[in-house]
C-alpha cells in the first residue's frame, strides 16, 4: 500500500467532526477536482505492508482511524487492512469520493461518500454507490453554487437517500 502520511488530529469533517482520530492518507487519486486541498497525494508514498500500518497505528492514542487519501479505494489491500482494523479493535471509517465500487469493504466500516457535484470540476459523476448505501455510511457534499446545491437535492431524491444515511 502507498502511504503518504499517519498523523493523529481532530476530525473536522462529516458527523464525527471534534473526535480525535488518526488518519492513513494514501497515495493516488484518479480525479483532479478543481478545490482539491490535498494534490501532494497524487502520486508517490512510501511502500508500507498491512503489518506495517497497524504497528505505526499502535502509537498512537486514538482508536478511531480514518483512511482517506487521494483515494484510499485505489489501494487494493483497503479491504484487508480494514477487515484487519476492525479485529484489532479499531472504529475504522474510509473517505473516498465514490466513483469506485466500495462493496468490498466490509460492514462495520464507515463509508464516507465524497459526492463530486459539477462544480467540482469531476467530469464522471458515477452513482456506484448510492444504490448500496449501509445505515453507517455517510454523504458528503461540497457545495461551490447554487447550482450545485440544486443537483445535490436532485441526486438525494433520484436514490432516497434523505433518512437512510447522514449528508453533511
Amino acid at each position: 500500500m502507498h502511504v503518504i502520511e499517519i498523523f493523529e488530529s481532530i476530525q473536522g469533517e462529516t458527523t464525527h467532526a471534534g473526535r480525535p482520530c488518526v488518519f492513513v492518507r494514501f497515495a493516488g487519486c484518479n480525479l483532479r477536482c478543481r478545490y482539491c486541498d490535498t494534490s501532494y497525494a497524487f502520486q508517490g508514498g512510501t511502500r508500507m505492508e498491512r503489518a506495517q500500518i497497524l504497528a505505526t497505528l499502535g502509537r498512537f492514542k486514538s482508536r478511531f482511524v480514518t483512511l482517506t487519501g487521494g483515494e484510499p479505494l485505489l489501494q487494493k489491500e483497503l479491504p484487508a487492512l480494514c477487515s484487519d482494523l476492525l479485529a484489532a479493535g479499531w472504529e475504522v471509517s474510509v473517505e473516498t469520493h465514490g466513483q469506485l465500487d466500495a462493496a468490498a469493504i466490509p460492514p462495520g466500516v464507515h463509508r464516507i461518500f465524497d459526492l463530486k457535484t459539477p462544480g467540482s470540476g469531476a467530469e464522471d459523476h458515477s452513482f456506484v454507490n448510492l444504490r448500496s448505501v449501509r445505515p453507517e455510511d455517510e454523504l458528503k457534499v461540497v457545495v461551490t453554487s447554487e447550482a450545485d446545491f440544486g443537483w445535490a437535492v436532485e441526486v438525494v431524491r433520484r436514490f432516497e437517500l434523505e433518512g437512510r444515511l447522514p449528508i453533511v
